[in-house]
Order: C-alpha cells, then structure tokens, then sequence
C-alpha cells in the first residue's frame, strides 16, 4: 500500500499551521528527492479573481523554501483556461496571481505561466491511453525536472472532486489540451429550469450560448468546459454527454499520466474551504464540510483516495449547497450529492487500470 501523511488543523501559539505543513513535507519524505541544480514547478492554482477559497501564498513559500534550500531552481506555475475570467491568457493570469497574493515575496520563488502567453506554448506526450494518444501540455512544466504538487481539495461539477491528478492532468494542459479533455461533454439546458438571467452567457468564453426566451446552447460551438454549469443560479444547467460521463475523469487520469511519466514528484493536498465549485469560479460558495487537514504523498492516486474517504467521513456544514441538496440528511456520497452528474469513481477504476497509483494506502498521522 502506498503510504499518505497526515496532520491535522488544530495549532498552538507555539505551533502554527505552516510550521506543520513543513513537518508533514519533511515526514512524506520530500528530501529523497534530487533537487541540486534542478528545476522544481510546483503546480497550483492561483485562484480566479474574486474567488477566496484557493489555497494562500503561504503554503507555496513553504515548499519554495524547501526546494532551494535543496539547492533546486523553484518556479510557481499553472496553465490558462478556456473561459472567460481572469487567467485566460499569461498577462491576466499573473495580474491575477498577484491580485490574489502570489508574487516573488509571498512565495519565496518565480510564477512561470506553463503554457505561454496565449496558452498555446505545449508539448505532445505519447500516451497510448483508451481515450488519449498524444497529452498536450504546458510545455515549461514539461521542461521542469522535478514536479510538485500543492493541492486545495474540493468538489468540481464535472470530475465530482478535484486533487492531485485533477491539478495534474487537467491543470498541467495546454488550451487544446483543456478541450481534447472536455471534448466528450456538453451542457444543456432545462427550459423549466431557466429563468433567462443571462448568468450564463456572460461565462461562455466560444459564443455558444444564445438567449430567447430561455438559454440554448449550440454544441458545434461549445467546448464542454463546463464553465456555464459552475454559474448557473438555478442549477438550469447540466451535462450531455456525447460519450459515457466518466470518459472525462479517465481523460484527466491519462494525462496526468503523461506528465508524470519518468519524472520525480511529490505530492500535498489541504482539505480546507471544501467549496462547492473549483477554484476557476470568481466566487465561492459556502464550504460544504469543516476543514480538515492537510496530506503528502508520492503516490497521487493514493493522495486524493485518502482525501476523499476524509472528506466523505465529515458532518455537513448547515446551510452549505450540500446540506440543502440532502434536505439535511447526510448522504452517503457527498460529490454525487453536490453535483449528481459526475461520476467521480471513474478516476481510481482508470488510475488502477494506467497503473498510475494505488487507491490502497496506509494513512500515517503525524504530529
């Protein structure tokens, strides 16, 4: 079984929560790896411009320090995104950053957007997968020696919850990577549903949804990123799949896959602020549960294995989209329950099957 670390939340004045956070990293064992002269991309997720529920600066630092104290060249990175937003392309994805917080001094290191300037600066990895051929992703994450993960654990409409392989294998894609991964589903609207509020139009990013007297969605033009669905306020908005609804979770697997792929990586998540929607949207909901603490593993599958079974083990926050969607009863699969079109189990049934982790893992706590 593949070892996870964890700690919990809870601190003292003497003890605060980074200070943990650096004793989970040195007890997963992050040291082993050779980082002298090497260049170190520490994927994460800067947060879209008004949302507050990614992961602070704080934590990158934590790891950038580590890092060059190991003698390795850290960088901060993501990839841009296919909607309308803030993070679109790299000059609006580091006013972005810096917006929220992420810059040379909050962080401890560079921010190197991993996809160029338009998105379009990628790299094609052979895969030979069932749904995947050749990965497109960023290509100066492709180009960094050493990968390191630093996760916020959370549900996504579309994948059930995002962690490690969602941060790996969607955010580590290029734009045409993000809509090969998407290609498969495409949102449609319940005229019953619909109010006409036009929420929706201003999130399309490919002009593919027109208003009438309800909202229509043209799927020669949509992409299926799904970004309409996280913004509807009526939840008017759900997902046709052109293919089985789980392709997409065996998608993000077999990219991540690809990225990984005879490189050294290492691997933290944070179940805190488990918003309802990624960190993509410029809001955030309600947290559905409390938090909880704070992960390491080399093995991702493992990683969000554990992060999920903690997750689903928490009592409801009252009030939270969960809560409302359950009429107050705990559900048996809280992701399914927040949004009930995914199928999330996809990902460790395709994980298992790549040989790319283990869903079996002993969860080692540590003080």
């Amino acid at each position: 079984m593949s070892k996870v670390y964890f700690i919990n939340m809870h601190t003292t004045f003497q003890d605060s929560l980074l200070d943990k956070f650096g004793r989970l990293m040195d007890a997963g064992g992050i040291e082993s790896i050779d980082m002298n002269k090497k260049f170190v991309a520490i994927k994460t997720h800067f947060g879209e411009l008004g949302n507050l529920a990614y992961l602070r600066p704080n934590y990158s630092k934590v790891i950038a320090d580590r890092v060059s104290g190991m003698n390795g060249i850290p960088f901060l990175t993501d990839c841009s995104t296919l909607y309308v937003g803030k993070r679109k392309n790299a000059a609006e994805h580091l006013n972005t950053a810096n917006a929220n917080g992420f810059n040379t001094v909050s962080t401890g290191c560079q921010i190197i957007i991993g996809d160029g300037l338009k998105g379009t600066n990628d790299v094609e990895i052979p895969i030979n997968g069932d749904y995947i051929k050749t990965a497109k992703m960023g290509r100066e994450i492709y180009d960094a020696d050493v990968l390191i993960t630093l996760n916020h654990f959370k549900c996504h409409e579309l994948t059930g919850f995002g962690g490690a392989l969602k941060n790996i294998g969607m955010g580590c894609a290029s734009k045409r990577g993000k809509m090969e991964l998407h290609s498969a589903g495409k949102p449609k609207v319940d005229e019953e549903k619909c109010r006409s509020c036009r929420k929706c139009l201003e999130a399309c990013a490919h002009s593919a949804i027109t208003i009438k007297e309800k909202a229509s969605i043209s799927h020669r033009a949509c992409v299926g990123c799904g970004r309409c669905i996280g913004m509807c306020p009526f939840d008017a908005i759900g997902v046709e799949m052109d293919e089985a609804t789980d392709i997409l979770c065996c998608k993000v697997v077999e990219y991540a896959a690809a990225m990984l792929e005879g490189r050294p990586s290492f691997h933290m998540s944070v179940i805190a602020d488990v918003s309802p929607f990624c960190d993509c949207h410029k809001e955030n909901d309600l947290p559905i549960i409390p938090n909880v603490g704070m992960l390491a593993s080399f093995d991702p599958v493992a990683l969000d294995r554990a992060c999920v079974d903690l997750a689903q083990g928490q009592p409801m926050i009252a009030g939270s989209r969960l809560h409302t969607n359950s009429n107050g009863v705990k559900p048996d699969d809280i992701f399914k329950c927040v949004h009930p079109s995914t199928q999330w189990q996809a990902t460790f049934r395709h994980a298992a099957k790549m040989g790319l982790g283990s869903s079996e893992y002993e969860l080692i706590e540590i003080e």
